[in-house]
């Protein structure tokens, strides 16, 4: 399935930017031959309607809209093209949406995808159709390992990063027994397994692990055997509403007044908003943006949410807006027809150019596709610490490139050269 296009230029971002809030797509006239030839066409693929909609979603169209007009193809001699679709978190779907994009539509590269197994799926028909895939909200380190291909970048986090984080910090803090919940799915189980690692590496160890359906809804038999294994750590390897929704049943279990610690493994300012400072004070999470972590995060929130209907821009947005802006540099570098006839170059003219933005700073893309910057510990503020709207966030320490990326050497990436 896909959706009905926005043409991106000057005059139409003008014309829409009131309408944005609730980011219409908008169907253009048809293009010209000629003007098709020069416009490069970006699929946002997305959860429009499911448990990732806040976290990724509309709000991942509004992030690639503004990347777009921040870079102002326009005076360069080019137009940019913005289309999303519902993957509905489905792998199928995923795939049929991709291969109608690529094979009808023009679409000549797609960004977002949030679900690691719409990730696996469409980064191998990215391949096949010499396209190009920036992933922002999809986890898995298998994207930069065995099933890294040269026409797809992993943006913004990954499995790795996050246990990075807050797996070592639980340990250091005491948390050296654990016991997983986990969803049911290529994200849940990579993300159980490189947190594993970071808990034994540390010293600590795991006393048990239960996997749940994806999406989730009760998780009340799950909690009750977290309980009974007296682990000091319960480490929540799901996201979106699927931690929502363990986090509440936790709260109702008085799971952390009974002394045990729970660890969201991938949380976003979405879900700390809908649980409530309450509910989620004290959590420790690992991020790679925090709207209000610095001045130029704080333009981009003060641009972003009066058109996502108030919601702060997550990690995730923040990463779609940097890969479309950072695809957009390539493209210019490459010239238009060179980069849309060769996905693999434009990848690789951005693994030529340094990262930089005003989100995440300077960086660079591997070889193996994996997009560098530091990470950010943080810790969920009490609600007497919060000083307004959606402040939530007090850093703990930021993780140095060095230790938040698993090293190249160790993904098995046969695009790896030693």
């Amino acid at each position: 399935m896909s959706a009905k296009p926005t043409t991106v230029n000057r005059r139409t971002l003008l014309g829409t930017a009131a309408a944005a809030g609730t980011l219409p797509l908008i169907t253009p006239l048809r293009a010209p031959r000629a003007q098709a030839a020069n416009t490069i066409k970006i699929g946002v693929l997305s959860d429009l309607s499911s448990l990732y909609t806040d976290l990724a979603g509309q709000g991942s169209v509004l992030a690639a809209r503004m990347a777009v007009e921040d870079f102002n193809p326009g005076p360069k001699g080019f137009n940019v093209e913005i289309v999303a679709a519902d993957h509905q978190n489905r792998a199928d779907v995923g795939s049929t949406t991709a291969r109608a994009w690529y094979d009808r539509d023009g679409v000549d590269a797609i960004v977002d995808v949030p679900n690691s197994g719409v990730v696996l799926a469409v980064n191998q028909i990215t391949r096949e159709k010499n396209k190009v895939m920036i992933v922002s909200a999809g986890a898995t380190t298998d994207l930069t390992g065995p099933q890294c291909t040269p026409n797809s970048v992993h943006w913004t986090y990954d499995t790795f990063s996050q246990p990075a984080g807050t797996g070592r910090a639980m340990v250091a803090a005491g948390g050296d027994t654990w016991f997983f919940i986990t969803a049911d799915y290529a994200f849940g189980h990579s993300l159980e397994a490189n947190t594993e690692r970071f808990v034994i590496a540390s010293g600590g160890r795991v006393v048990g692990k239960v996997r749940h359906p994806f999406p989730g809804t009760d998780f009340s038999s799950f909690l009750l055997q977290a309980q009974g294994s007296r682990a000091k750590v319960i480490g929540l390897a799901n996201a979106g509403g699927d931690f929502i929704n363990a986090m509440k049943q936790a709260g109702e279990f008085g799971i952390v007044r009974r002394g045990q610690k729970l660890a969201g493994l991938l949380v976003f300012i979405t879900d700390v908003h809908s649980l409530g400072l309450e509910t989620a004070q004290g959590l420790t999470l690992t991020t790679a943006f925090y709207h209000d972590r610095n001045d130029e995060s704080r333009a981009f929130n003060e641009k972003f949410h009066p058109r996502n209907r108030g919601i702060r821009p997550t990690m995730a947005h923040a990463g779609v807006y940097g890969g479309v802006l950072h695809y957009l540099k390539a493209v210019e570098a490459l010239g238009v027809a060179a980069a849309k006839a060769d996905g693999a170059a434009a990848v690789a003219a951005m693994k030529r150019l340094p990262t930089n933005d005003p989100l995440f700073g300077q960086g660079e893309i591997r070889q193996d596709g994996r997009k560098t910057h530091p990470m950010y510990l943080y810790e969920v503020k009490a609600p007497n610490e919060s000083r307004g709207p959606w402040d939530y966030l007090k850093l703990v320490r930021e993780i140095p490139v060095a230790d938040a990326w698993r090293p190249l050497a160790d993904g098995n990436c046969p695009l790896v050269r030693t």
